[in-house]
């Protein structure tokens, strides 16, 4: 018990020491109006009381990433915890902030128009792409993942519940962010946060469960895979939404809308970043521990996360704690999944320059990219999680080059975007080397090699291009500067 709740103090302590560091970086404005004031629509643009938006912040980027991830990720042993709690402070919350922040400054602009802005029109135009396809993939994901479980819970067909889903998502993508999003998703985030803090307490007072049984220090930095798989690179793909996650940089634009003040934004989105990766942290050690290790987990997973929801939830809180515990599973994909079509719809109008105050707009971007997805729901659950985890850390590495572009153009301290960035680009291409059903099959060796070489060229590329723009910005820079320096006094 004593690493777990050390794992857990070192992220709530990055909130507050690195997470004001970060912030203090960026260097937010509380004098200057955030889009939700200035772009009100009443639609996608409605201003929200910091506590709600945190809510949904937390809602909308956790889904099953941070449950089914972990999970998958506790197959390695206890190294899983570390990658969490590194990976969400420096690198995770990191990316998260500043695709909120970036938003908020760029009027709630989506991602692929920051990486535009910062990066050149061929990323922009690569980011739309692969945005899309990874929202498409996300929603898919979210469909498929709680109707099992529905199916599961009440012996229904899957199918039944695939269609209910869609309708629901139809309509929470259509209708202004603050009727079902604001009213029902704070009431959401609650379930989440009580659903974690019972499970956690349930193993620590169970006399039949031990926290992280029988686990030494050495074995946080030992791969204890039983099917053989390598650590390097594939748990920093497996484990993607509680460490870092590019479908985040997707979800904050959302939330940039309606926050009401700059000095928010740490609360909302470094904040809720930490408070997934307690979550993720949460299902890993329950992994690990209800079944005993990890030879068990292999076992009682048989291939499925779900089953290890299933199992630990009821054996956990009994039958009704656990069907509350389950139903909280089931709530977070279908409340990232409905918000990964709305964000959809919102680059695609961005792209086509289409305002969105008119609903026959909405449903005339909405409705093919539902079509689209319904098609790819009959494609196998497993092979969708593997290209999402993919375009996942991909769009992750995008977001992250593009805030270390902001920074470098605005001559702060780009490393705290620069390293992760490096390190998650390695990540992504010695993956996509050595994978031999994404990619090339290549030896690890070579892919690693590989993975670092491309890296170091990409970096200083982007370095002394972006230095190339820093004089173009020095207008923009003077404008901060002059509202910093007015509201210091």
């Amino acid at each position: 018990m004593t690493w777990f709740l050390l794992c857990v103090g070192l992220l709530i302590g990055g909130y507050f020491i690195y997470g004001a560091f970060v912030e203090k970086v960026f260097g937010v404005n509380a004098q200057r109006q955030t889009p939700a004031f200035t772009k009100t629509d009443g639609v996608d643009y409605v201003p929200m009381s910091k506590g709600k938006v945190y809510l949904i912040q937390l809602l909308n980027i956790a889904g099953v990433g941070p449950i089914f991830g972990p999970i998958l990720g506790a197959l390695y042993g206890p190294a899983a915890m570390l990658w969490i709690v590194f990976g969400c402070i420096f690198a995770g919350a990191v990316h998260d902030y500043f695709s909120g922040m970036l938003s908020v400054r760029n009027n709630g602009q989506s991602v692929p128009n920051l990486a535009g802005k910062y990066l050149g029109k061929p990323a922009k135009h690569f980011m739309n792409v692969f945005a899309i396809v990874l929202l498409l993939l996300v929603g898919v994901v979210f469909i498929s993942a709680p109707a099992g479980l529905l199916s599961k819970l009440t012996g229904y067909d899957m199918a039944i519940f695939v269609g209910i889903i869609f309708s629901y998502y139809l309509i929470a993508t259509l209708v202004p962010v603050d009727k079902i999003i604001g009213r029902l998703y704070p009431f959401f985030g609650a379930l989440l946060m009580f659903m974690s803090v019972g499970l956690t307490l349930a193993i620590i007072v169970s006399s039949e469960h031990t926290l992280l049984p029988g686990f030494e220090a050495k074995d946080f930095l030992t791969n204890l895979n039983p099917n053989d798989m390598p650590l390097w690179p594939a748990l920093f793909i497996t484990i993607a939404c509680g460490a870092v996650s590019g479908f985040h940089a997707t979800q904050s634009p959302l939330m940039a809308r309606c926050v009401e003040n700059e000095s928010n934004g740490r609360f909302v989105f470094f904040g809720a970043m930490i408070g997934e990766g307690v979550i993720a942290l949460i299902w890993c050690a329950i992994a690990l521990s209800f079944f005993g290790g990890i030879e068990g987990l292999n076992a009682g997973m048989d291939g499925n996360p779900a089953n290890v929801v299933y199992a630990a939830s009821n054996g956990l809180l009994g039958a009704v704690g656990g069907f509350l515990a389950i139903l909280g599973v089931i709530v977070l994909p279908i409340t990232s999944g409905d918000t990964a079509f709305r964000s959809a719809r919102l680059i695609l109008s961005e792209f086509f320059k289409m305002p969105q105050t008119q609903i026959s707009k909405r449903l005339l971007l909405a409705i093919p990219l539902f079509a689209i997805g319904a098609i790819l729901t009959q494609v196998d659950f497993g092979i969708i999680w593997r290209y999402f985890g993919v375009a996942n850390q991909t769009t992750a590495v995008l977001m992250l080059w593009t805030a270390s572009a902001y920074l470098l153009r605005h001559n702060k301290l780009h490393w705290i975007c620069t390293l992760p960035a490096m390190f998650m680009t390695c990540v992504v291409i010695s993956f996509l080397l050595s994978s031999p059903t994404l990619g090339a099959g290549l030896n690890m060796t070579v892919s690693t090699i590989a993975g670092l070489v491309s890296t170091l060229v990409i970096t200083a590329l982007i370095m002394v291009k972006t230095k190339g723009k820093a004089v173009e910005d020095e207008a923009e820079l003077n404008v901060e500067l002059a509202n910093k320096a007015s509201t210091e006094a």
